[in-house]
């Protein structure tokens, strides 16, 4: 399938020398974020009590916080998707009084003078839980990361890997700190987010270099941009094809999923955005700037073919007894 009948070469690469500064600029912004800011830590990370309720008739979130303010500090009420269900987020160790008692009940005797209502979900993780959750989070960041570089500096020329290293971390950055901006707290779903984003992302990238690797293998031209241009441009309908049909599906999840999904849905729709503009306009860009020369390239190749050559000659030469 096809988006475009006739290829038609942009030129991405001019383009580039306005979005990268852009990016600079929104990666110091995101740095900013997060050092005076800071990531909302869910209950997951940061260890405490979520108990999900539904009225059988609408209930403020006012009446709800105090029915519930003077038995748990730091409680914070908000609605689930509709008036009638309520989220009550229990910090650790909240509880003033009755701490032994049963959440479940505690609540259901809190609530009751409210109308009817019943308790959807209850989920509670202590701090031990919380701390092993987030040293695990991180670390598996940390290793999908590595992989990946470790993946692309094997395959590609270190300059192109090392952009589409930086591209991979510019992503994962943006995103992470998307969840800040749209007040999402940190948990296991914007970690899945992440994860999966760095496998969308770095397939992107890698689709594009495949092609200005075999440009430069295949033809002799020596334009380093007008390749680039013509390896984006023929790449093109299927890196939008790829991007839409992942936007849609994530539009669906967080347009009529729960509330629950918006953790791995929003941070996944800024990252595809993020991850496809990233392939086009950052990595190649990144690999020009880190000094890649097209026909210093062409060199080391054509050395490479006459050692390949080389060895095969004498390889064949023993096979016939003549070394």
């Amino acid at each position: 399938m096809e988006l475009f009948k006739r290829v038609r070469i942009l030129n991405f690469m001019h383009y580039a020398r306005f979005t990268l500064p852009i990016s600079g600029a929104l990666v110091l912004l995101c740095l900013g974020l997060i050092f005076f800011k800071g990531f909302n830590l869910g209950v997951d990370f940061a260890g405490g009590s979520v108990v999900q309720v539904r009225f059988e008739k609408a209930v403020g979130v006012a009446k709800v916080r105090e029915a519930v303010a003077h038995a748990f500090k730091g409680v914070q009420v908000s609605e689930f998707g509709a008036p009638e269900e309520m989220v009550i987020k229990i910090p650790l160790l909240a509880r003033q009084n009755g701490a032994k008692q049963d959440l479940g009940v505690q609540i259901s005797r809190l609530l009751s003078p409210l109308g009817k209502f019943e308790i959807r979900k209850l989920d509670s993780v202590g701090p031990r839980v919380g701390s092993e959750l987030k040293e695990k989070g991180v670390l598996s960041l940390v290793l999908a990361i590595v992989a990946m570089m470790i993946y692309v500096s094997f395959r590609y020329e270190w300059r192109f890997a090392l952009a589409g290293v930086l591209a991979l971390a510019h992503d994962t950055l943006v995103t992470a700190v998307s969840v800040i901006v749209f007040n999402i707290d940190l948990n296991l779903e914007v970690i899945a987010a992440l994860l999966t984003l760095l496998g969308y992302s770095i397939n992107d990238t890698i689709i594009i270099f495949d092609r200005i690797r075999e440009g430069m293998l295949t033809r002799k031209q020596q334009d380093l941009y007008a390749l680039i241009n013509e390896a984006i441009s023929s790449t093109l309908t299927r890196t939008l094809l790829t991007s839409l049909t992942v936007f849609f599906v994530l539009v669906v999840l967080y347009l009529f999923g729960s509330k629950i999904l918006i953790g791995f849905s929003l941070p996944m729709l800024v990252g595809t955005v993020v991850g496809t503009y990233s392939s086009i306009f950052i990595a190649p860009r990144l690999a020009v700037l880190l000094g890649f020369d097209l026909g210093r390239y062409h060199d080391n190749e054509l050395k490479k073919l006459k050692r390949k050559q080389e060895k095969e000659r004498l390889r064949q030469l023993y096979e016939h007894g003549r070394v």
